[in-house]
């Protein structure tokens, strides 16, 4: 096992990180720009080294001078978290060549797999259902707008080297299509510098599912059953939870199996999420491959009991998965609420300032991640996420009580976020009946505002009752 560990990220994943390795006796390396000399993640760690300025580009992106601080300190690990340098195949490239182990994917799956255009091609061989669309990078709008015509409207334009919903637009009828086409160009070239571009059918109401997934460097391969990830903005997910209610049995072992084959014919290694779309007819679709640990992890860790991080390192290690598929037993339902220093009221405008009070909730079955404590100075520079608050029931029902009341709990004074309103979709009809889709909040955003202005002025909501 590794005996010290480089972790190239800040915020709760570098302290999340932290604390498995401390349960394993690995020393860690934490790096920080200079926003974050105070940073948790920074007290937390055994040893801490400053790699530049606050701006990301100068320092969690700084390929060099990360490297450049594993080497002096004597790692033999760099763990990306997720951001950052975490799918980025030429960071992963160089920790090879220095003798480092980058705890993630190989360099090439990672290449292959951040080409979306390459990984559907992929999926395709692999027998994976993959949404219809271009089966190459089109060379010209004329062959984007052909595709469209022949898979029909409505499109979904995606970068091919695009990731947390950037580069992407929808054209509903082709009248629409060539301002997308330059609109996700044109994001995907300053977000990613390529703007190489793919169109698929865009699939109307589907609920985002996504498989955790754990493969070892032996050929073995596993899920740990599935996460819902519907309930977005903008394509950034804001509540996830496990299990699914909509899926029978029959149709989670459909998909489970589709991503271990995804896996394999990506030749996989360690911890990664095969993502999919699922219809209203519940056809369901590979959309893509994430390779790294996820935002919304702990919603499987809970269901499933293992600590992926912990998983992540065996694996990393040479170490065979110990455990086959039939091990795997997910047991109640779990949910994560993302925090965001946020201010839904002025279109979710990110904000920055100084904790001056925190409460975090706890009791039986709550857990929190974040790096926030009293007195810390929240970055402008940075991620918007503050914290997230997992808890696990017995059923979905029991879930969303205690998720309301861990949310009653929560107190975070200096900053604006979005704990309230994560509360009001818990009580959301819709939301408790399992009525909801990728487009939920984009349907009931007037609505939730509404109630967000009741429950700053202490009115009473009313009608928000879960059924009996």
């Amino acid at each position: 096992m590794f005996q010290r560990i480089l972790i190239a990220n800040r915020g709760e994943i570098a302290v999340r990180i932290i604390r498995t390795c401390r349960e394993m006796n690995i020393e860690t390396v934490a790096v920080y720009s200079t926003a974050d000399a105070e940073a948790m993640h920074v007290k937390l760690a055994t040893r801490s080294v400053c790699i530049g300025p606050a701006k990301a580009a100068d320092s969690y992106l700084n390929m060099k001078n990360i490297l450049a601080a594993a080497i002096n300190t004597g790692c033999d690990a760099i763990h990306p978290g997720f951001g950052f340098l975490s799918e980025n195949s030429e960071f992963a490239r160089l920790c090879e060549d220095s003798g480092i182990t980058f705890i993630g994917p190989k360099a090439d799956v990672i290449d292959a797999l951040g080409n979306k255009a390459a990984a559907r091609k992929m999926m395709m061989a692999g027998k994976v259902p993959v949404v219809p669309g271009s089966k190459e990078v089109p060379k010209s709008f004329e062959e984007v707008k052909q595709i469209a015509e022949e898979i029909g409207y409505p499109v979904l334009l995606k970068a091919s080297a695009g990731g947390g919903g950037r580069g992407m637009r929808r054209a509903y009828k082709p009248e629409e299509l060539e301002k997308a086409y330059e609109e996700a160009k044109a994001e995907a070239r300053a977000c990613f510098g390529n703007d190489e571009m793919y169109i698929e059918k865009l699939i109307l109401n589907p609920r985002h599912i996504e498989f955790q997934i754990l493969a070892d460097e032996f050929g073995n391969v596993v899920h740990l059953g599935e996460r819902d990830c519907s309930i977005q903005r903008k394509n950034q997910k804001l509540i996830e939870e496990s299990p699914c209610m909509l899926l029978s049995q029959e149709l989670r072992d459909q998909m489970g199996t589709a991503a271990v084959n995804a896996a394999k014919a990506a030749g996989y290694t360690n911890a990664g999420t095969v993502e999919f779309v699922l219809d209203e007819q519940e056809h369901f679709y590979f959309i893509e491959m994430n390779t790294r640990i996820q935002v919304e992890h702990p919603v499987t860790e809970m269901v499933t009991g293992l600590d992926l991080v912990k998983e992540q390192l065996r694996i990393a290690s040479h170490r065979p998965l110990s455990y086959k598929q039939e091990d795997i037993l997910c047991q109640g339902h779990a949910m994560e609420c993302r925090i965001n220093a946020e201010d839904p009221a002025k279109g979710f405008m990110p904000n920055s300032g100084k904790i001056r009070f925190l409460n975090f909730p706890g009791g039986p079955g709550v857990r929190v991640d974040t790096a926030l404590y009293n007195g810390y100075e929240t970055s402008p520079f940075y991620d918007s996420m503050m914290a997230k608050i997992i808890v696990h029931g017995k059923t979905r029902l029991d879930t969303i009580r205690k998720m309301r009341r861990a949310l009653e709990e929560l107190v975070i004074e200096g900053i604006t976020t979005n704990g309230d309103f994560d509360y009001l979709v818990l009580h959301h009809p819709d939301f408790i009946k399992g009525k909801y889709n990728v487009g939920f909040i984009e349907e009931h955003l007037d609505e939730l505002l509404a109630w967000d202005a009741l429950v700053e002025s202490d009115e009473p909501l009313g009608g928000m009752d879960e059924p009996m």
